[in-house]
C-alpha cells in the first residue's frame, strides 16, 4: 500500500468522511446527501476519482464505480495516508446564536478539536442546540481541512454538573475574562503534558460565582486572552490557536 511518504500521482480534490472501514477492494455504498453532492453539485460520474477518510483507518483513494439516483457506490483502491495521533483536546463553550455557532464548529474543527462540548452556564442565552447541523458543519470542515478525525460533539451539559463528574487528569483551562488569569502566552507552555480541555464562558461572561468556584479546583487553570474584550467565538478559536501553537500539533508541518 502507499502511504503517505510516497509520492502519489493522483489526489483527488474530493474528500468524504466514511464511517465503514477502508480497505483494499472494499466497496462503500453512499446515500442520501453524499451521493447527491457528488452526483448534483460536483457532476461527478464513474470512474472519478475520491479520497473516503476516517481517523480509524487514514485516508484512501477510491473511484465511483455506479452513481445514480438512487445512491453511489465507491471502489476502495490504496491507502495515502495512515491514520496520525492528533492532540486530545476539547473545547467546551457556552451556546451563542446560531449563526456564530455554526461558525464556530466549522473553525474550531480546523483548529483540531476532538471534542466539541456545549455547556450551560448561568449567562448562556441560546436556549436550543440542533446537534445534527453542527456535526453536518464539522464533517464539512474536516474534508475540507485534511484532517483525517471528525471531533466528537457531545450533548450540551450544565457547568455545575460537568464540572462534579470533571476527570482530574484532564487539565481544564478556564478562559477568564475578568482579568484575573494569567496571559495564556506565559501559562500554557508550563502545564503538564497530557490531555487538555479549553472553557469559554457565554456572552457577558461567567458569573462571579461560577469563577470563584472554578477557581478552588485543583485541575483548574484560568488564563487571560490579553487586554481587549472578544467575543465568546472570538475567544474560543484564539485559545485553541495559541493552545495548538504552543503546545499542539502545529508544531508539525502538514503532510503532503
Amino acid at each position: 500500500m502507499i502511504d503517505s511518504g510516497t509520492a502519489m500521482s493522483e489526489r483527488p480534490a474530493v474528500r468524504l468522511y466514511i464511517t465503514d472501514p477502508l480497505a483494499p477492494g472494499a466497496v462503500v455504498r453512499l446515500a442520501g446527501s453524499q451521493a447527491h453532492y457528488l452526483r448534483v453539485v460536483l457532476r461527478r460520474g464513474p470512474g472519478a476519482a475520491v479520497a473516503a477518510f476516517n481517523a480509524a483507518d487514514g485516508e484512501w483513494l477510491c473511484h465511483i464505480a455506479e452513481i445514480g439516483r438512487g445512491g453511489a457506490r465507491l471502489t476502495v483502491e490504496r491507502r495515502m495516508r495512515s491514520p496520525t495521533p492528533e492532540p486530545d483536546l476539547w473545547l467546551l463553550f457556552a451556546p451563542i446564536k446560531r449563526a456564530r455557532l455554526d461558525w464556530l464548529v466549522e473553525k474550531a474543527t480546523e483548529l483540531g478539536a476532538s471534542v466539541l462540548l456545549p455547556v450551560w452556564t448561568a449567562r448562556t442565552q441560546a436556549e436550543r442546540i440542533n446537534l445534527e447541523r453542527l456535526r453536518v458543519h464539522a464533517v464539512e470542515a474536516a474534508e475540507q481541512s485534511q484532517r483525517l478525525s471528525v471531533p466528537e460533539l457531545r450533548s450540551p451539559e450544565a457547568l455545575d454538573r460537568l464540572l462534579s463528574a470533571w476527570p482530574e487528569q484532564r487539565r481544564l483551562i478556564v478562559c477568564d475574562e475578568s482579568g484575573a488569569g494569567e496571559p495564556i502566552g506565559d501559562a500554557v507552555p508550563r502545564l503538564p503534558a497530557g490531555p487538555a480541555a479549553l472553557l469559554v464562558g457565554p456572552e457577558g461572561g461567567f458569573d462571579h460565582r461560577e469563577l470563584d468556584a472554578l477557581g478552588k479546583l485543583s485541575f483548574v487553570s484560568r488564563i487571560g486572552l490579553g487586554p481587549r474584550v472578544l467575543r465568546a467565538d472570538t475567544a474560543a478559536l484564539a485559545a485553541l490557536a495559541v493552545f495548538q501553537a504552543i503546545a499542539g500539533d502545529w508544531r508539525r508541518a502538514r503532510t503532503r
